[in-house]
C-alpha cells in the first residue's frame, strides 16, 4: 500500500473498551492566513482533544487540580485548543462536560459542543479566555485572548502509516500512541478572529496540514515536522503536489520501548518516499537530533530506506512557538517543555541508492513547517 493512502476510518473516535476510561483522542489542525487588511501572516492551529469519556461527570473533571491529583482522579472532558503561532503565541483552552458533546463514533467522524464542531470538511468554533480566568484557573492550562474560526477544509495528500496503525494492531492496543495523517497537505479556507482582527484563510497559501493522534500515553522525545509549502533549490519552482512530515520518537510496545524510532514520508510531485519502522523490508532507519539551541530549536532527522535517503534541518525561533499543554489520561503532565511551532524553516536533501551510491534527487527548501520537540520532565 502507498503511504500516500486516504484512510478516514482511521479518523474515526477511538475511545471504545479500555481507551474510554483510559484513554485520548485528537484532532489537530494547523495552518496559515492573512490580516484581511494589512496582509500580515499568522499561522494558526486548533486541535479537538477528547480523554477519558467512561469516567465522565456533570462538570468536566481536570486531573491538575490538587484534590483530584490527591484523589488519584483522572482527567475527563473535551478541549477545543486553539491559538497561534509566531509574535505573540499563545494557546487557548475550552472544556466542555462529556454531556454536553456529540460524538459521531462511525465514519466519517465528528464532534460538535455548542458553536464548536470538526469533521472531515469543517472546522468551526470559537474559544474566550480572559486574563482573569486564566490567571485564576491554572488547571486550564491556557493563556488569555479569544479566536473565532470557520473553515473548509480540503485534504489532499495523505501520510497512511499502514499496519501500525491497522485495526489489528489498534485492537490489540499494541502501542501506547497511534497516528494516522489524512492531510500531510490540505487546502483551508475561510476566516479565522484573532483579538478582534480579521484573517483571511486563502487554498493557495494555507499551507496546512491535518492529522490525528489517540492512544493511552505519549512518547518521550516528542518529534514532529510537517510542511507543504515547499520549493526546488534547484529550479527555484514552487512544488505544488509535494508534502513531508515526520513524527515519534520513542514508541512503546506494551512495555517496550522502540527508542528513537521516527517515521515519515515525503511526497515529491507524485512520487512517494515512506520511511516506516514498521516495514523493516524495507530497509528503514532513523536518526536524530534536537534540541534548544541558542534562541531555537533545531531539528536534525535523517531518514533511511534500502532504497532512499532523506535529511531534513529545520529551525523555529523559540520566541515563535509555545509550550503545548497536555494531561495525559493518568492524570500526570508529563511536558511542561513541549516546544511547538508553526513558522519553521530549513531544508530537505532528498538521495535515491542506485548501485550502492547516493544519487542526488532535489534539494527543498521548506517553510511554514509545523514543528514540535520535547521530553518528559525528569
Amino acid at each position: 500500500m502507498d503511504a500516500n493512502t486516504t484512510d478516514v476510518s482511521r479518523n474515526r473516535c477511538m475511545l471504545r473498551g479500555p481507551l474510554a476510561s483510559r484513554g485520548y483522542d485528537w484532532w489537530w489542525h494547523s495552518f496559515t492566513a492573512h490580516h484581511a487588511q494589512t496582509g500580515e501572516q499568522k499561522a494558526f492551529f486548533v486541535e479537538f482533544f477528547l480523554i477519558n469519556p467512561a469516567l465522565a461527570e456533570l462538570d468536566p473533571t481536570f486531573g491538575q487540580l490538587p484534590f483530584n491529583q490527591a484523589d488519584h482522579k483522572p482527567p475527563s472532558y473535551v478541549m477545543v485548543k486553539a491559538g497561534c503561532w509566531g509574535e505573540n503565541a499563545r494557546q487557548l483552552h475550552r472544556f466542555f462536560a462529556w454531556s454536553d458533546v456529540e460524538v459521531g463514533m462511525g465514519v466519517p467522524y465528528f464532534v460538535a459542543a455548542d458553536d464548536c464542531l470538526a469533521c472531515e470538511t469543517d472546522l468551526i468554533g470559537r474559544v474566550d479566555v480572559s486574563a482573569e480566568d486564566a490567571a485564576a484557573h491554572p488547571e486550564w492550562m491556557s493563556d488569555a485572548g479569544s479566536m473565532l474560526w470557520d473553515l473548509r477544509l480540503d485534504k489532499q495528500l495523505a501520510f497512511n502509516v499502514g499496519y501500525g496503525a491497522s485495526p489489528a494492531v489498534r485492537a490489540t492496543q499494541a502501542f501506547d500512541m497511534f497516528w494516522h495523517v489524512e492531510g500531510m497537505k490540505t487546502r483551508y479556507s475561510g476566516t479565522v478572529v484573532l483579538d478582534g482582527e480579521t484573517y483571511v484563510v486563502d487554498p493557495a497559501t494555507s499551507f496546512g496540514y491535518a492529522d490525528k493522534n489517540w492512544g493511552r500515553d505519549f512518547t518521550s522525545p516528542w518529534v514532529w515536522l510537517a510542511s507543504s509549502n515547499i520549493r526546488s533549490e534547484e529550479s527555484g519552482r514552487a512544488l505544488e503536489n509535494t508534502a513531508f512530515v515526520v513524527g515519534g520518537g520513542r514508541p512503546k510496545v506494551g512495555p517496550v520501548a522502540l527508542d528513537r524510532k521516527l517515521l515519515g514520508a515525503l511526497v515529491y510531485e507524485g512520487r512517494t518516499y515512506e520511511f516506516n519502522f514498521s516495514k523493516p523490508w524495507t530497509g528503514s532507519q532513523t536518526r536524530f537530533d534536537c534540541g534548544e539551541q541558542d534562541d531555537q530549536i533545531v531539528w536534525h532527522v535523517e531518514l533511511e530506506t534500502f532504497d532512499a535517503l532523506l535529511v531534513c534541518d529545520i529551525t523555529c525561533p523559540q520566541s515563535h512557538m509555545i509550550f503545548a499543554n497536555y494531561e495525559a489520561p493518568d492524570g500526570a503532565k508529563r511536558y511542561s517543555r513541549l516546544w511547538n511551532g508553526g513558522t519553521g524553516t530549513g531544508r530537505l536533501k532528498l538521495y535515491d541508492k542506485r548501485d550502492g551510491a547516493l544519487v542526488p534527487v532535489d534539494t527543498l527548501l521548506v517553510a511554514n513547517v509545523g514543528c514540535e520537540y520535547g521530553e518528559y520532565d525528569v
